[in-house]
């Protein structure tokens, strides 16, 4: 019971600097625009959430537009689960394929992509869940601040980078099925990763902790 009010208190905290750190870096101040991926809210934490937390944040202060959900393929953890999160808080969610995602960067307005964290090496690199990188290289391209929201739990400094965190490969059938449907076919090659490393030169808004916002030259 601990642990899940420390978690709780540390998630608010990261929404708390999070939405400080995004307003701060906008003329005007908002509302704003964010783009988030996979599901790091209440489902994924002991409550509010790490990413999620800084997209409650906002809306709780007022300042918060909208927010794309990318559906998060193959598990669709962001058209499942976080989607439909948002929507129980009241908060405007607008979900988008995973590969509409520089498009709306590009064409909706988005200011700022906001993401979670499964690992963190001590040079700032950064695991995360499929997807995140070329994100992060669509956001850089555009020039939108790209930030990753996690408890300093989540710091590894045993790993000098991310080069180091092993990655998980998950079974082809996630590609090739739905719900038992097939949909490709079956005999195809597939690899199918689980996460990939975001190095940390691409986080260009910081790494969003209970303690603060860390940015790049940090």
């Amino acid at each position: 019971e601990g642990l899940l009010d420390k978690d709780r208190r540390d998630n608010r905290s990261i929404g708390a600097h999070g939405a400080d750190a995004i307003l701060g870096g906008l003329p005007g101040g908002g509302p704003v625009t964010l783009l988030t991926h996979c599901n790091t809210g209440t489902l994924a934490t002991a409550g509010y959430g790490t990413a999620l937390g800084v997209v409650r944040a906002l809306h709780q202060r007022g300042a918060l537009s909208r927010v794309f959900c990318t559906e998060t393929r193959p598990y669709n953890q962001g058209s499942r689960l976080s989607a439909l999160e948002l929507r129980h808080d009241g908060v405007p969610v607008t979900v988008i394929a995973d590969s509409a995602a520089a498009a709306a960067m590009r064409l909706r307005g988005v200011h700022a992509v906001v993401v979670g964290a499964d690992r963190v090496a001590a040079n700032g690199d950064v695991a995360n869940k499929i997807g995140t990188f070329q994100l992060a290289v669509a956001a850089r391209h555009l020039g939108i601040p790209f930030y990753v929201a996690a408890p300093s739990s989540t710091c590894d400094p045993t790993l000098a980078s991310g080069d180091l965190i092993p990655i998980e490969e998950r079974p082809g059938t996630e590609l090739t099925q739905l719900g038992g449907v097939l949909l490709a076919d079956p005999e195809a090659d597939v690899w199918n990763p689980a996460f990939d490393v975001t190095p940390h030169e691409l986080i260009t808004g910081g790494i969003i902790t209970e303690w603060g916002v860390f940015a790049p030259p940090e």
